[in-house]
């Protein structure tokens, strides 16, 4: 599983013109399932996601988590996380998982995450053509791979 989280003072969703979720201050998550990817990444994954301190201090140090500031969450799923570039110039997406083992993965990170942080999470539509737009605050945008955990 690998996640690119940024933060962000807004940011939200939109799929058919219609806008599906939308938060203020707050995190925005892309998130890439590969084939070999359980329930044990979804764990460790989210626990980080919930714990992670990029948010500022009242000396502003980036020494708060999403939890201390009570921040909301939108979680996109973005399989081209799984892109590789190493032949030729268009993309191979060959280690991203299909379907039927991502969707459910997908549903499983949404609800481990809402039961961490104690509220609803804004979503994407998994397989959907989405526009999304984030004000990035700082910028802080932080990539994490739970294939490189040690």
């Amino acid at each position: 599983m690998r996640i690119v989280i940024q933060r962000a003072t807004e940011a939200s969703v939109t799929i058919d013109n219609q806008v599906k979720a939308k938060i203020n201050t707050g995190l925005m998550i892309l998130l890439g399932i590969e084939d070999q990817d359980n329930t044990e990444d979804i764990e460790w994954l989210t626990n980080k996601v919930v714990n992670l301190r990029i948010f500022d201090d009242e000396d502003g140090v980036m020494n708060k988590s999403i939890l201390d500031v009570k921040g909301d969450i939108l979680l996109i799923s973005q399989f081209t996380l799984h892109a590789s570039t190493k032949k030729g110039n268009r993309p191979s997406y060959i280690k991203a998982a299909k379907p039927d083992i991502a969707i459910p993965l997908y549903k499983e990170f949404i609800t481990t995450l809402e039961s961490k942080l104690g509220k609803q999470i804004g979503t994407g539509e998994f397989g959907a053509d989405m526009k999304v737009k984030l004000i990035n605050d700082g910028p802080v945008t932080i990539c994490i791979d739970t294939k490189n955990k040690e």
